[in-house]
């Protein structure tokens, strides 16, 4: 209808024509949006606040591929990749992992509509805003919410959870992994085999943490675990991760009444994820176009070896002598670092970042000393 109306407007000529464009007996009321007919501006931005974050190059690469239905074979195929990329980084086994067409909240309601029921216990680690939220949307399920009060800033012991397990027997404690909202990490070591004894199941928010702090889905026995896919995975926010333990895929399948939200409903979510076998099952198209980006992200992240805190090695650039950039760092800085030894020898700078010495002063000078002997070293063009 709207091209047939840009061809009449061709006609008519200039706006002065007035808005008597018409479509059977049918006037047009809202005129084309004056800012739409100028292209799109984004301002190149630096994003240091606690997320969205910049895309990585390739991320942002996978955003421009071509559209493909989100039904086909070749669609299931990314779909799978994606699946192991999240086992990977949750480092869990779990075959009932997946994707919800939704932000970390949308992961968050995932799981708080999926895992609670009217009058089930629910106690809540509140320290900052997501517990908070959870509490809240739990609430607005029906269950009997037990929120444990903290002072931003603050996390909690295994005694303190150890309480309120024993006092209120939920079927389902929730923690904030990384609390965005306060700055605060939450130790994970001990709550799963805690809930485990107290025949309770262990949620988890890792928004604000997965790929910045290491986290063990299967061997810290957590039975929920989920993620956004905008912080320091650098994918385009609008999707999220989740994993259930075979203990909350139980809990899920086995309730008395229906998850309040169809679209979350993750009985459904599994058969298109194919989670429950080959065959999978129509629920919702998609984003096809963010899934690339996950994918791709997740794709970086496997690729990066495990890193050693204290020693940083750092490829040699092409052209230069690893003993010329040694020399000059010491020479003009009065600062040592060493070369590589045995197979790295002659690739790698080795650089040491220990104890008092990880400051960071230390390390913007040595990234200025860098700089400068790259600037002066020699360099063979061949």
């Amino acid at each position: 209808m709207f091209r047939m109306l840009t061809k009449t407007s061709v006609t008519l000529g200039s706006r002065a024509a007035g808005w008597v464009r018409t479509m059977g007996s049918h006037q047009l009321l809202v005129p084309p949006p004056e800012a739409l007919s100028k292209p799109l501006s984004v301002p190149k931005r630096l994003l240091l606040g606690p997320g969205p974050s910049n895309l990585a190059p390739r991320v942002l690469a996978a955003g421009g591929l071509r559209m493909i239905g989100h039904m086909q074979k070749e669609m299931f195929q990314i779909m799978d990749e994606i699946k192991q990329g999240i086992q990977y980084v949750f480092q869990t086994r779990n075959p009932l992992t997946l994707v919800v067409s939704g932000s970390g909240h949308c992961a968050m309601e995932t799981a708080l509509f999926n895992l609670l029921e009217p009058g089930d216990s629910f106690l809540v680690g509140a320290n900052g805003i997501w517990g908070m939220r959870a509490a809240e949307i739990a609430e607005r399920i029906g269950a009997r919410v037990h929120q444990m009060i903290k002072e931003p800033g603050e996390h909690y012991t295994l005694r303190e959870v150890e309480e309120g397990l024993a006092r209120h027997k939920p079927v389902l404690l929730f923690l904030t992994h990384g609390e965005s909202s306060t700055g605060v990490m939450q130790p994970l070591d001990g709550f799963g085999e805690l809930c485990r004894r107290y025949q309770c199941l262990f949620l988890v928010d890792s928004v604000a943490s997965l790929g910045g702090v290491p986290i063990y889905m299967d061997q810290q026995g957590i039975d929920i675990l989920y993620s956004g896919s905008q912080k320091v995975l650098n994918a385009p926010p609008g999707i999220s991760l989740i994993s259930f333990s075979d203990k909350a895929k139980h809990k899920v399948y086995s309730r008395k009444t229906k998850p309040v939200s169809f679209y979350m409903d993750i009985t459904y979510l599994a058969k298109l994820w194919g989670c429950e076998g080959k065959t999978r099952v129509v629920h919702h198209t998609t984003p096809v176009i963010s899934l690339y980006c996950l994918r791709e992200s997740l794709a970086l992240i496997s690729e990066q070896a495990i890193r050693l805190p204290t020693v940083t090695t750092v490829t040699v650039p092409a052209g230069y002598n690893w003993r010329d950039i040694v020399s000059y760092v010491l020479d003009h800085f009065n600062i040592e670092i060493s070369g590589g030894l045995g197979p790295s020898e002659e690739k790698v700078l080795r650089i040491g970042l220990m104890g008092s010495n990880a400051t960071t002063e230390n390390v913007d000078l040595l990234a200025k000393a860098l700089r400068e002997a790259l600037q002066h070293c020699p360099k063979n063009k061949l």
